[in-house]
């Protein structure tokens, strides 16, 4: 999607907001950030399953709760978009996010074709009282602490949307590299749609960013999940290791080059 216009709402010449985007807490929307929002999604999706196999479901559920907790803690603590501070927050929704899904789904016995219209509801929801409160949902305007509350709360909700929806089209018989083809063909439709003038720009980056979770979450599951179950049989612990490494590479790198960061 394009990196000039996408979600943004403000006055170009307007010398307060230039001042004021230095205090935004969201990275400039570029191909870096779907790349990592995407291995995000797969190293949490393998991540909660090796923590839960290696620490038992009760540990790796606590242990990714308080994770998951401080890392927003510390994304509210400061004044402007740090990479490191602001992709270990998403890094811990996935991780902690799939681990809440498992509970939801396989604990609690509730089903995926339950959850998902719940889910979007409730991403609805958050979309309704975020703009009546703001007036915008521009995440190019992420500069107080309430929109901050709504952003993640909306990345809360796309994520479980992503997750159950995701997981409710495995039911269909695609397979793992099935699915992989199906996602990777559906998140292209949102820019071609934006593009094309067929989806507003805060609808095409939000209907992507649900389609991250699926995507990220089957490749890596084709990649680590033995051949019987239609993967490749690397591992979970070799998955979620080269898939970190990756992501720590990404965003060193934008941390460094401030790629993700508008100056104008």
């Amino acid at each position: 999607m394009s990196t000039e216009h996408v979600l943004d709402d403000r006055p170009r010449g307007d010398a307060r907001a230039r001042i004021r985007e230095s205090a935004n807490k969201v990275p400039e929307v570029t191909v870096y950030f779907w790349i990592i929002k995407v291995l995000t999604t797969g190293m949490g999706e393998t991540a909660s399953d090796f923590l839960a196999h290696l620490l038992g479901p009760i540990p790796a559920v606590g242990l990714g709760g308080l994770a998951f907790a401080a890392s927003l803690v510390l994304q509210f603590a400061v004044r402007r978009y740090v990479a490191w501070i602001y992709w270990t927050a998403v890094v811990m929704v996935s991780v902690f996010g799939t681990m809440a899904a498992d509970v939801l789904h396989v604990g609690l016995g509730v089903p995926y074709t339950l959850s998902t219209p719940l889910f979007l509801i409730a991403l609805t929801a958050v979309f309704v009282l975020w703009y009546a409160s703001e007036r915008t949902l521009s995440i190019h305007s992420v500069r107080t602490r309430r929109r901050e509350s709504f952003y993640w709360a909306a990345v809360l909700a796309t994520f479980a949307l992503g997750t159950a929806a995701g997981d409710l089209t495995a039911t269909i018989g695609l397979g793992y590299l099935g699915s992989v083809v199906l996602f990777a063909v559906a998140i292209c439709v949102p820019p071609v749609a934006h593009r094309t003038r067929l989806l507003g720009a805060v609808t095409a980056f939000w209907t992507a960013y649900v389609i991250t979770r699926p995507l990220g979450a089957f490749l890596a599951d084709w990649m680590a999940l033995p051949g019987t179950r239609g993967g490749l049989c690397w591992g979970l612990g070799p998955v979620t290791l080269s898939w970190t490494v990756a992501v720590l590479a990404l965003v060193g790198y934008l941390a460094a080059s401030r790629q993700d960061v508008r100056t104008a």
